[in-house]
C-alpha cells in the first residue's frame, strides 16, 4: 500500500497535513521527527511538518536529512522547509518582522511539477518568525512574497536522484486558497501516489487478513462506545463471528442513558457483547476525589483491573483487540511526550496471552468514514471518538449522573 511519511516537528498542524492527504485517498503516517523508520520501497514521499522551535536554537529539533533526501520525494513545510536550508548550507535568520496571516504568494515556475495549475498569484497562510536569508547551493527559488524572497524553493535538477522542495507557507490550511492543490501536485504528481486507498478498501483487506491472522482462535475486546472501539469490533466480527467476546464497562460517568443505549445497538448490531455494571466500584473509588489527575489514574487503574478479571472469567481466549485509532499512537509517541488520556495501558500485556490486533492506522476522520462503510449508524460514525476514562477527570462533575455531554 502506497504511502506518505509525515515526519512530525511538534507543529500545531501536522495532524491538518495528514488529513489533506488522506483527502486525496492517499494513506499516511505520522512519526515524531526522531523516529524516522525504514524508507521501504511503500513510502513514497516524506514531509517534514513544521514547528514552534527555531532553527537557530541550541534546542532545535534536527534531522540527518542525508537519510532522506535523493531516497524519496521531499517536501519541507515552514520549519521543515527552513531546516533543510539550514542543514545543506543555506542561512537562516531572524524576520525583521514576524510573518504571520494572508500573503499574495507569487511563483515563477508554472512549468515545474509543484505548481501546474496554480494561480501566478496566490493567497497563501505565512506563520514564522525565521526567514531564510540565503538559499543553499543547488537550489533555486520557485516563489517569493513581497517581504520573503525565498517563499517556495526545490533542489536544482540533478542535485539529487529524488526533488526536494521547501515552503516557507502553510498549504494544509484554508487561508491557503490554492494549498490543497499544491499538496495534490506532491502528494499525487511528484510521489506518483495513485490515490485509490479508500475506506472500503480497508474494509475488505482488513477483514480478510484478520482471518488469516486469528485463524481459528479467539479474541476479548472491551469496548468504549466511541466510534474507534466499534469500527474495529465490527471488523473482528465480520472475520471470525461469535469467537469475539466484547464487553462494555459502565463507570457511571457516561453520558445519560449511555450504557443501555450503546449495548442496545451492539446487541442488534449482532456483536458477542457483556455490559458490566461498575458504576458503584467507580463511586467509591473515586469519592471525595477533586484532583482531575487522581481521578484520572483511579478511573485508569479500575478499568483494567475489570478488564483482568474479564480476561479471567474467559481463559480461552488467545488474542486482545484494542480499537486504537492513530492519534492516539501519535500522542503516546509524540514530540512533546505522552498526552496521559491517550497513553496505552502498559499492563495490558498481562491480559493478552499471544497478541493484540489494533485499527492503529486510523485518524479519527478515517475512523469515521471506515465506520460508514461498515454500515453502522451515524450515532457512530457522526460522534467524535472520545476515550473513556476522559470524561470522569473533567472538573464540574463530581458527582454520579450529572454528566451527559
Amino acid at each position: 500500500m502506497q504511502k506518505i511519511l509525515i515526519l512530525d516537528f511538534g507543529s500545531q498542524y501536522t495532524q491538518l497535513i495528514a488529513r489533506r492527504v488522506r483527502e486525496m485517498n492517499v494513506y499516511c503516517e505520522i512519526v515524531p521527527y526522531n523516529k524516522l523508520p525504514a524508507l521501504t520501497p511503500d513510502i513514497q514521499g516524506v514531509i517534514l511538518s513544521g514547528s514552534p522551535f527555531s532553527v537557530r536554537w541550541s534546542n532545535a529539533l534536527r534531522l540527518d536529512l542525508s537519510l532522506i533526501a535523493g531516497k524519496k520525494p521531499l517536501l519541507g513545510i515552514c520549519y521543515g522547509a527552513q531546516l533543510m536550508a539550514d542543514f545543506f548550507g543555506g542561512e537562516v535568520g531572524q524576520s525583521e518582522k514576524r510573518e504571520y496571516g494572508k500573503v499574495m504568494l507569487q511563483h515563477h515556475a508554472p512549468a515545474d511539477p509543484f505548481f501546474i495549475g496554480i494561480s501566478k498569484r496566490s493567497q497563501v497562510w505565512m506563520s514564522h518568525s525565521d526567514t531564510i536569508l540565503c538559499l543553499p547551493e543547488g537550489f533555486e527559488v520557485l516563489g517569493n512574497s513581497d517581504t520573503i524572497p525565498y517563499a517556495a524553493f526545490r533542489s536544482a535538477n540533478g542535485k539529487f536522484a529524488e526533488p526536494v522542495y521547501g515552503i516557507q507557507f502553510h498549504p494544509e490550511v484554508f487561508h491557503s486558497l490554492e494549498g490543497f492543490e499544491i499538496l495534490k501536485n506532491f502528494v499525487l504528481g511528484i510521489c506518483h501516489c495513485k490515490g485509490d486507498w479508500t475506506a472500503a478498501h480497508f474494509v475488505e483487506g482488513t477483514v480478510e487478513s484478520l482471518r488469516q491472522q486469528i485463524g481459528n482462535e479467539k479474541v476479548i475486546m472491551a469496548l468504549s462506545g466511541g466510534v474507534d472501539s466499534t469500527v474495529a469490533a465490527t471488523l473482528l466480527h465480520r472475520a471470525i463471528g461469535d469467537r469475539l467476546f466484547c464487553f462494555f464497562v459502565d463507570n457511571g460517568l457516561l453520558r445519560k442513558n449511555e450504557f443501555t443505549d450503546v449495548l442496545d445497538s451492539y446487541q442488534h448490531m449482532g456483536l458477542n457483547i457483556e455490559g458490566v455494571d461498575a458504576k458503584e466500584r467507580f463511586y467509591a473509588a473515586l469519592k471525595g476525589v477533586t484532583n482531575p489527575e487522581e481521578k484520572r489514574k483511579i478511573i485508569g487503574k479500575l478499568f483494567i483491573d475489570i478488564f483482568e478479571e474479564e480476561s479471567e472469567a474467559h481463559p480461552d481466549f488467545q488474542w486482545l483487540g484494542q480499537g486504537t485509532i492513530y492519534p492516539d499512537v501519535i500522542r503516546s509517541i509524540s514530540v512533546h511526550g505522552p498526552f496521559r488520556h491517550h497513553q496505552k495501558s502498559p499492563q495490558r500485556g498481562r491480559v493478552a496471552r499471544k497478541t493484540e490486533t489494533e485499527d492503529r492506522g486510523a485518524a479519527p476522520d478515517v475512523v469515521q468514514r471506515r465506520s460508514a462503510a461498515c454500515g453502522q449508524g451515524t450515532q457512530y460514525h457522526a460522534q467524535y471518538p472520545e476515550p473513556a476514562p476522559v470524561s470522569g477527570p473533567r472538573p464540574g462533575h463530581p458527582y454520579p449522573g450529572r454528566y451527559y455531554a
